[in-house]
């Protein structure tokens, strides 16, 4: 199959790489937004519920965090599939501060578990700022990525 240009109205063919995944972007780049703004979210609600004390706040802020779980598995999946296909080699320091974020979020949802004014307010409102810091600091300044490309890979 070739690939074409489109330029005005002439069309040329394009020569085929011998590595045509080399300029495409890593696929967990696409998803690591998301958990941000599911936690980003959850903490929003938390803040929502410490200042009106409705349950509502509280059910939302556990949906947002199981979401933002359910989205960091699929960023962690495609993470390792960037890995194995895309010429991409772990930056430890980044995966690690998410690990450490996520790990944290499966906390706050079991202290969102629990009944009352208790599950949120402080211990939930503090584990949601933590995880947003986190994620923060290791996601966005990186680009939302957790992976390098490695060392003589074309872009």
């Amino acid at each position: 199959m070739k690939h074409i240009d489109v330029a005005e109205t002439n069309f040329r063919p394009v020569a085929q790489s011998s590595n045509h995944l080399a300029g495409v972007k890593p696929i967990h780049r696409i998803l690591t937004p998301f958990p941000v703004a599911y936690f980003a979210a959850a903490l929003a609600t938390d803040l929502a519920y410490w200042r009106t004390a409705e349950v509502m706040w509280e059910r939302f802020s556990v949906w947002l965090i199981a979401g933002g779980l359910v989205m960091s598995a699929f960023v962690a999946l495609a993470a390792v599939v960037d890995l194995v296909f895309a010429r991409q080699r772990p930056a430890w320091i980044r995966a690690l501060g998410y690990i450490v974020a996520v790990l944290l979020s499966i906390v706050n949802v079991l202290v969102h578990s629990r009944d009352a004014y208790t599950a949120v307010v402080p211990t939930g409102v503090t584990l949601s700022v933590i995880v947003v810091a986190i994620l923060l600091v290791y996601s966005v300044t990186a680009g939302w990525t957790l992976t390098d490309r490695r060392q003589g890979a074309r872009s």
